[in-house]
């Protein structure tokens, strides 16, 4: 069948299709009050969480609630782990805060020589952040600095792919592709970057392609992409070795990342890896581009990094790159003020103990297979399943109208929501998607459970997931009675 069109489709920027995350549940109501903070919603309370431990979230309702998702693929060993929270307090008693303009701490100095121990790939250098999205612009600054160095300053433009996120500040949201959440910024956003096609095999690939022809067509785009800027031009091309929430756990086609490099190499271009979300651990593999056969210049992580302890992200650096800043200036142009932070050091500093020590990244691959096997096994077939697909504990089910033509529902049905709503109604937590596939419309859920998760949770997961479609199904097909 013909694939969807490729071009960002035009949204209307008062569009009530969800941009961001989860729907209300059942257990939530309207808001009657009018809190200080501001929710991500104006009209609903979210849910409060009183108590969470291992796998567990517990509602001020007395509710328990299995986290399925680790929030947004952020809590890899558990919740309230006193390893962990021990460490981040022996941090406080010693230092709390530093500037890293004068100071630094012996908990930033460990948490970089415990990712980076024996120079793996190349990577040579850690920087840390607060988030993801810091991650990402800091990524830009630096790559845009290495050719600054070298007097290559007509290296302005970069790349990226349709339907990926890489973060909601000004610089992040300009690389990511999530239409409904940069539509209302766009004249905000950034001129010097633009947008190839997705790798994303089961909605673009065509039906008189192979898996290497696909690739070979990827690639060709790519390098017809940067002969249209001019290839001296481009700083660099960025992508998620596996997509996550904007897509729902994509992971890109055989050989797809090894063409990439060969394209950017030919050119002297940077390759970025963005793995925010899917990296550190959790696609069954400390880095997720191992399973790729290439390495970045540059990389980004985040989510697993702190496991959700203390706001910390990351960028890795190879060796070519520092060696640019090296032999230029001698710096690194670009700081925060809350940059290494000592506790938010000290807690990822003690979750990647923790990960190494009980060797959780090989746990998150067998659980992974485990959770592959049990998805296939109450999903495959179903009439409005089309697609399951992930890698590791990181596992997204796509939602189609119709198998065969693999076409969307209307936005408006919400069929990913509304499985999300079901399953948390029955006691587990997942994380919902709209606009899947072009940016207005797909469905899809997303599965991600601490590496710590045991094998009779995950088929209570898998059973609850699929309890909650079972119920849309049969919903939708009574709505199309009436």
């Amino acid at each position: 069948m013909a694939p969807h069109s490729t071009s960002d489709p035009t949204l209307d920027p008062h569009s009530t299709i969800p941009s961001y995350g989860f729907q209300p549940s059942a257990t939530q109501t309207k808001s009657h009050q009018n809190p200080s903070l501001l929710h991500r919603s104006l009209t609903h309370e979210p849910d409060t969480v009183t108590h969470a431990s291992g796998i567990h979230l517990t509602l001020s309702s007395g509710r328990s609630i299995i986290d399925a998702c680790g929030g947004a693929a952020v809590s890899c060993i558990g919740h309230n782990n006193e390893e962990v929270l021990d460490a981040t307090m022996q941090q406080m008693r010693n230092v709390s805060y530093v500037h890293t303009g004068a100071y630094t701490t012996t908990s930033a100095l460990d948490l970089a020589s415990a990712i980076l121990s024996g120079n793996p790939h190349g990577l040579s250098k850690a920087f840390f952040v607060s988030s993801g999205s810091e991650a990402m612009d800091a990524a830009m600054k630096l790559a845009r600095q290495y050719f600054y160095e070298s007097g290559r300053v007509e290296r302005r433009n970069f790349v990226a792919r349709k339907q990926s996120y890489h973060g909601a500040t000004i610089g992040a949201m300009s690389l990511s592709s999530n239409l409904p959440r940069k539509v209302p910024y766009e004249p905000l956003l950034l001129k010097n970057v633009s947008h190839v096609s997705p790798a994303y095999a089961y909605q673009y690939c065509r039906a008189e392609e192979s898996e290497e022809q696909y690739v070979v067509r990827l690639a060709e785009e790519l390098d017809d992409e940067f002969q249209r800027l001019g290839p001296e031009t481009v700083i660099a091309f960025v992508a998620e070795p596996i997509v996550g929430a904007t897509s729902g756990c994509v992971p890109a086609p055989a050989g797809y990342f090894r063409s990439v490099r060969e394209v950017c190499d030919r050119y002297g271009i940077l390759l970025i890896l963005d793995e925010v979300m899917c990296g550190m651990g959790r696609s069954g593999s400390f880095f997720a581009f191992e399973q790729e056969g290439v390495v970045p210049d540059i990389m980004t992580m985040g989510k697993g990094l702190g496991g959700g302890y203390a706001p910390i992200a990351g960028v890795l650096v190879s060796e070519k790159v520092v060696k640019g800043l090296r032999d230029g200036t001698g710096m690194f142009n670009h700081g925060h003020t809350y940059q290494a932070h000592p506790l938010s050091c000290a807690s990822a500093l003690a979750v990647q103990k923790i990960i190494k020590r009980d060797a959780l990244v090989e746990r998150c691959n067998k659980m992974g297979k485990c959770l592959e096997r049990g998805l296939h096994e109450a999903l495959a077939g179903r009439k409005y399943v089309g697609n399951i697909r992930g890698r590791g504990l990181f596992w997204g089910i796509e939602f189609v109208q119709n198998r065969e033509t693999k076409r969307s529902f209307e936005p408006k049905v919400e069929f990913g929501y509304r499985v999300q709503r079901r399953a948390f109604d029955l006691g587990v937590a997942i994380y919902p998607g709209a606009a899947t596939v072009d940016g207005v419309r797909g469905d899809h859920v997303l599965i991600a459970p601490p590496y710590t998760v045991s094998e009779v949770d995950l088929e209570h997961i898998v059973q609850v997931v699929r309890e909650a479609y079972d119920a849309v199904e049969r919903c939708i097909d009574q709505e199309k009675l009436t």
